[in-house]
Order: C-alpha cells, then sequence, then structure tokens
C-alpha cells in the first residue's frame, strides 16, 4: 500500500519574495506537487508569482506539479461548498499518490485564507502541515515604520464591513481594513467622524515593486489594498 503524502499550506507573506520563511523556502526546494490558486482562469496567481524565483532554482524546475484551482470572488455560500470540495478531491487524488503537497496561500495560512477550508476537510485523513506567513498588515505597518500596536492596544481586522462595525469601532484602539477596495465612502465617513484624533494611512502593494504608501484612505483601491487606521489614546 502506498503511504499517503502529506499536505504543508504555506503562507508566503504579502509579497516580497524575501519575506518567504526560511521553513517555508525549504519545503518549496524539494516538494513535488504545488497548488497556488487563483480567482479567475486569466489571472496570474499572485501567491505564486511570489515563490516562482525559488522554484526557478531548482534543478527539477520544470518538472514541478503546478496545479492552479480556480476559487471565484463570489459570496454564495453553497457555491462555495463545492468549490472547495472539488479542490480538496484534487489534492486527495495528488496525496493518495504518495506524494507531498505544498497549497500556497498571500501573507499568513489562518488569516482569511483559502487553505483553511481544505485543511479543515483534509485534516482527519491526510498528515497536515501549516506554516505561517507574514500577514499584509503587519508588513503594511512595517512599510510605515510604525508600530501596529502598543502595550494594551486591542487591534480590530476587518474583512468587510457590515453593521457589527458599529459595535466595534469605539472599543478598537487600531484598525485594519482589510481588501480596501471593498470599503465604502459611508464607512471612510464614520471613521473620519470619529471626534478622536487619529491618523489613516493605506498600503498599495505591500512589499512589491510598486508599494505605496498613502495618506488616508486610498482612492484607487487596486486589490492589493489595507488601510490602518490608529486611534491616539490621551
Amino acid at each position: 500500500m502506498v503511504k499517503k503524502g502529506k499536505l504543508i499550506g504555506i503562507g508566503v507573506g504579502p509579497g516580497d519574495t524575501e519575506l518567504l520563511t526560511l521553513k517555508a523556502a525549504k519545503v518549496l526546494e524539494t516538494v513535488p506537487v504545488i497548488f497556488s490558486p487563483k480567482s479567475a482562469k486569466e489571472k496570474e496567481s499572485i501567491a505564486l508569482s511570489i515563490v516562482r524565483p525559488l522554484l526557478k532554482e531548482r534543478k527539477d524546475y520544470k518538472k514541478i506539479m503546478i496545479v492552479e484551482p480556480i476559487f471565484p470572488m463570489i459570496e454564495d455560500k453553497k457555491e462555495l461548498e463545492k468549490i472547495w470540495d472539488s479542490a480538496s478531491e484534487l489534492v486527495a487524488q495528488y496525496l493518495n499518490t504518495g506524494r507531498d503537497v505544498a497549497f500556497i496561500t498571500l501573507g499568513d495560512t489562518s488569516i482569511f485564507s483559502t487553505y483553511s477550508y481544505l485543511q479543515k476537510r483534509l485534516i482527519d485523513e491526510y498528515e497536515v502541515e501549516t506554516i505561517p506567513g507574514i500577514t499584509s498588515f503587519t508588513a503594511c505597518a512595517a512599510a510605515k515604520n510604525e508600530a501596529l500596536v502598543e502595550q494594551n492596544d486591542i487591534l480590530t481586522i476587518v474583512p468587510k464591513i457590515d453593521n457589527r462595525i458599529e459595535n466595534i469601532l469605539e472599543y478598537s484602539d487600531s484598525i485594519v481594513l482589510m481588501k480596501a477596495s471593498r470599503n465604502s465612502t459611508k464607512l471612510e465617513l464614520k471613521i473620519k467622524n470619529d471626534k478622536r484624533e487619529k491618523e489613516i494611512y493605506s498600503v498599495q502593494n505591500c512589499t512589491r515593486e510598486n508599494e505605496k504608501i498613502i495618506e488616508g484612505f486610498s482612492h484607487e483601491k487596486p486589490y492589493l489594498t489595507t488601510s490602518i487606521i490608529k486611534f491616539k489614546n490621551d
């Protein structure tokens, strides 16, 4: 009986290849199969573009099996469940042949990551290892050369705005608005109208060649945009 392969989830960080962890780089030097999700067939996988320079250094580069499953940006939960089930079954096919599979994901593996849906589906049947990565928002704070939180500050991470923002805004010392392209003008006004003294900045394409730091909210809002709001305590 063939020994099953191991699933390895790898957070590849915010964009700069040099921000891959040593552990992630070590796995990517030898793993035979790499799954790299993307949102549409015609789009390039950003995660794959981050690790590709490392992969090209491998002597067996042309033999690496790279699979790019499509994970469309939709909110239909039933449809998403089917997509995650299908991707998990595809990963399992490779694992059942005894090959290890690395599933790469932007940022960290545990922060709003596609990997987590496969992890839950496969962890009871296969050996799973998860390698964390640098998050987009810590990289943004580093790009700005500022602390994200200090002492007893409360950090709130918001992936998408809904009516819960009303309840958490006043209790947050720092807020990270991920996927800032989803931010509404209404939300931005709400934050600006908060009477507390504050600093607002946005980082586009953090750690990449076209990185841009903007004071206030970004009006262009490319996909890789994160906004950070820091309320100043007395």
